[in-house]
């Protein structure tokens, strides 16, 4: 670790969401470039830095900070410099002179402890006085909170919100009890408030530490495994795993904070169930909802719904089974329904017959949970499909969606597509925006991956059978001839796939080895499949996805080799450094967050906002100097991320099979090359194969592929919506 001392001599650039800046350092031997995350600096302020030099391919030599140490100017200059900066409301440069000017040496003693006798300076009132004051200390206060809680590992961000939540008193109250931080502060985990709490010197036995550690652990369940709840006994052994304690303390701490309301324990066949209220309320909330909708029948006529499917029939030249048309009967008559069922078992067909038959009166409304499951929503119905999170009007960083309860949707109608994607508190918030009479009608293939969130909504609302719901397995006479569909249901039934038959769709190449699979992998993107399939542009057509982020065949490594054969570095490509992340013009990259505040711009000049988790893009431009990075989104939409925002951008020639989720691609490939039992499934491989509509290649040792077809170990979700179904469809009161 190296050290570096000298002052501050103005901010390059600085991204007030995370903090991270570059400035300009003057010291003994001229300016030094200063990276990494840091408060905001006023010029003249001596710094002693700790951190390692680094070199960048653009910018050369610079000092990328680990922490540092604000010491206060000492000079009159440095002092009038400091506080003519510009982060004091009420003090420009002619007012930082005329302070200095007053009080010399003493300045900053003086705005410190007897901020009244500003008004001594020339043109400084007591209105202004106060203003200059309460600007000044706040200032102080908030940078002391800054570097107190920098030596945690706190990011400047998160820092601001603390200040934000305690003001003043921030030290004193996280000083008092740390652990107030994860109840008060959005952000905060258990482990960052017991660093913090185990350096301050409170002990690992105190109440405070180990009633945090039992709702960690239940948080933990929720954010890795999904989990709506633990068994009391499992509860009880990660605890005490975690907090080092013994079980009977657990047990004890446990009861009071069941006393208190802070967690819930619920009896479900003879098994004790704990959860957190949040979670609790969120399930309960939604099973009311749901048997709510099923008590409502909608007014059409059995003969009228009939008559309508008919009529759909004939103008598709199509023939549906007996399960397909019930499926589109009991949506049609029903307020609420639920079509489950593989691909190539005609659900968009479904639901574009169901559009018909309510007929062009009523007014529909379709949504997805992601970006591109929407846009394939509207493809195939010809109609404007949007996120839920769109749908719902969400508003801003806390997650508000200003469509809810008292403000709800005016439709007669939602159709909901790939369900198997809604978590417990998306599911709750739509179905609190629904009006009493509206229709929803959830679609969705049960056996794809869970929810990234919270929450088995529908497996566990299918397995009550207290809503109507529709199972489809038979394949449309459309797709019977295709490998794709056939192997995906084989896949599910856990039966071998039927590889590399003449005229195929679906393809295994041996590799005995993970370093040949990747080489070959490489290969059929670069030439051997656009060779085949007589393709263009094989960046938009080949997708590779990988079941596991690390390794040789993990998303991280193929992204490096993908990006390295399709896109290498050349004197007329700009490219940018992102953390570990080389960003060059050409990529093909994937915005992995919702952002409905990023502005977009189209080919004729006009704007809007919201790029969506799951976008592909690719980068048209770089602008080095000013940090700016320019993606195209479906060949008309421009976004300039800023350096900050690059955060929600990652490389897109690889991705993992569960960001994958809701997507489709003309042609998919898949490495097979062994990795952690837990994570080489078979429904994470159906989920994987399921994303492709024309071709699909696996690469590696088919021992592999035969290890995940039988490997139907699922991660058991601990859920209880199912639970509150079958006991709230019974009348009882909670």
């Amino acid at each position: 670790m190296d050290s570096l001392t000298g002052t501050s001599a103005g901010t390059l650039f600085r991204n007030e969401d995370n903090g991270y800046s570059v400035i300009s350092l003057r010291t003994g031997e001229g300016l030094v470039t200063v990276t990494g995350t840091m408060p905001a600096l006023m010029d003249g302020e001596l710094l002693e830095l700790e951190g390692v030099w680094t070199e960048h391919p653009q910018y050369g030599r610079q000092f990328k900070m680990s922490s540092l140490r604000i010491q206060k100017p000492q000079t009159l200059s440095a002092i009038e410099k400091y506080l003519g900066s510009g982060l004091i409301r009420g003090v420009g440069p002619s007012t930082a002179r005329l302070i200095v000017e007053t009080f010399g040496k003493d300045t900053l003693e003086i705005m410190s402890t007897q901020p009244e006798r500003l008004t001594e300076v020339p043109k400084i009132g007591k209105i202004r006085m106060k203003q200059i004051s309460r600007s000044f200390l706040e200032q102080q206060a908030s940078r002391s909170t800054y570097i107190f809680l920098q030596q945690y590992g706190v990011s400047p961000a998160l820092s601001a919100k603390i200040y934000k939540a305690y003001r003043e008193g921030a030290e004193a109250i996280i000083r008092d009890n740390p652990y107030r931080l994860i109840d008060d502060i959005q952000g905060v985990g258990f482990l960052t408030a017991d660093r913090i709490a185990l350096s301050l010197g409170i002990t690992q036995d105190s109440p405070f530490r180990l009633q945090a550690g039992i709702k960690y652990a239940l948080q933990d369940a929720s954010v890795s495994g999904g989990h709506t709840c633990l068994t009391e006994d499992e509860l009880i052994e990660k605890s005490a795993e975690l907090l080092k304690a013994p079980g009977a303390e657990i047990k004890r701490l446990l009861d009071e904070l069941t006393l208190k309301r802070q967690l819930w324990v619920d009896l479900v066949a003879g098994t004790r169930w704990v959860s957190l209220p949040s979670l609790r309320k969120a399930e309960i909330d939604i099973a009311r909802r749901l048997l709510s909708l099923c008590g409502v029948s909608q007014q059409f006529m059995p003969h009228h719904i009939q008559g309508r499917i008919s009529q759909f029939e004939h103008e598709r030249g199509i023939r549906f089974s007996k399960a397909q048309r019930e499926a589109v009967s009991q949506a049609a008559a029903h307020g609420l329904a639920v079509i489950t069922g593989g691909p190539g078992t005609g659900k968009t067909t479904l639901i574009n017959c169901l559009i018909h038959v309510l007929g062009s009166q009523s007014k529909i409304l379709l949504a997805a949970p992601t970006g591109r499951a929407a846009k394939r929503m509207s493809e195939a119905s010809g109609m404007e499909a949007s996120t839920v999170h769109r749908l719902l009007q969400y508003g801003g960083e806390e997650g508000v969606f200003q469509v809810n309860r008292e403000n709800p949707l005016n439709c007669e109608c939602v159709i909901v597509d790939e369900v198997s994607m809604m978590d417990v508190f998306l599911m709750r918030s739509l179905l609190d925006a629904l009006q009493p009479g509206t229709r929803l009608v959830l679609v969705g293939d049960a056996d794809q991956l869970p929810s990234v969130g919270p929450g088995n909504v529908l497996r566990d609302v299918l397995k009550s059978g207290m809503v109507p719901s529709i199972r489809l397995s038979e394949i449309f006479r459309q797709e019977q001839d295709s490998m794709i569909v056939l192997n995906a249901h084989r896949i599910n039934q856990g039966q071998e796939p039927v590889l590399n038959s003449p005229g195929s769709d679906f393809f295994f190449e041996h590799k005995p080895d993970a370093s040949q699979a990747a080489q070959s992998i490489v290969s059929l993107c670069l030439s051997r499949l656009p060779q085949y399939l007589g393709l263009k542009d094989s960046m938009r057509h080949i997708q590779v996805l990988s079941p596991t982020r690390k390794g040789v065949c993990g998303v991280q490594m193929l992204n490096a080799r993908l990006q390295a054969a399709f896109n290498p570095p050349a004197p007329h490509k700009a490219e940018l450094q992102f953390g570990e992340t080389t960003l060059r013009q050409g990529d093909k990259v994937m915005h992995i967050k919702n952002n409905y505040q990023l502005e977009w711009e189209l080919r004729d000049g006009s704007t809007g906002q919201g790029v969506f988790n799951g976008d592909i893009g690719f980068i048209t431009g770089i602008e080095a100097e000013d940090r700016l990075v320019y993606v195209l989104y479906d060949d008309e939409k421009t976004v300039a991320y800023e350096y900050g925002e690059l955060e929600e951008l990652d490389l897109a020639y690889c991705l993992s099979i569960h960001k994958s989720q809701g997507s489709e691609f003309p042609v998919v490939i898949l490495p097979m090359v062994g990795g952690p039992k837990m994570l080489l499934t078979r429904n994470l491989l159906y989920t994987g194969v399921t994303r492709a509509r024309q071709l699909v290649v696996l690469v590696g040792r088919q021992e592999v592929l035969s290890m995940m077809v039988s490997n139907n170990l699922e991660r058991r979700r601990y859920s209880l919506l199912q639970h509150w179904l079958t006991i709230l469809s019974g009348g009882a009161e909670l």
